[in-house]
C-alpha cells in the first residue's frame, strides 16, 4: 500500500539540544514541581524517599530512590491509584525513565480524573 506524501503525518525532528529529557538526570523536581503546585502532600524521608498523596487521598506517587525493594524490581517511581469506584492499580518506572515523562504521565492522569 502506498500512501501520498500529503496523507503521511509530518515527521518532527526536535533540536538534539532539546532532547536532553530523553534521559533520566535522576531528579525528581519535575514531579515534585507539579504535585506541589497542584496541593498535594509531600512528605520526605530521611532516606532520601519521597511520598506524595493527592487532596483527595486516590492517587499516592513514590520517588523511591533509596527503597530496597524499589531497587530490587529496578524501578524508581511508584503511582498508586485508589478509584472510589474501581479496581486499584499502579504504574511503576524504572531508573532510567525521565522525570519529566512521569511528570507528563501524572499531568495526563489529574487532567484526565478533573472533567
Amino acid at each position: 500500500m502506498n500512501a501520498s506524501a500529503t496523507l503521511l503525518p509530518a515527521v518532527v525532528r526536535p533540536a538534539v539540544e532539546d532532547r536532553h529529557w530523553l534521559s533520566s538526570d535522576h531528579c525528581a523536581a519535575p514531579v515534585l514541581d507539579l504535585l506541589d503546585g497542584l496541593g498535594w502532600a509531600i512528605v520526605e524521608t530521611r532516606e532520601a524517599n519521597i511520598h506524595m498523596t493527592s487532596p483527595e487521598g486516590g492517587v499516592y506517587v513514590g520517588w523511591l530512590p533509596e527503597d530496597p525493594s524499589a531497587w530490587a524490581r529496578e524501578i524508581v517511581w511508584r503511582v498508586q491509584v485508589l478509584p472510589a469506584d474501581g479496581e486499584a492499580w499502579v504504574q511503576e518506572f524504572g531508573v532510567h525513565t525521565p522525570s519529566e515523562a512521569v511528570a507528563g504521565f501524572l499531568a495526563a492522569l489529574v487532567a484526565h480524573s478533573s472533567r
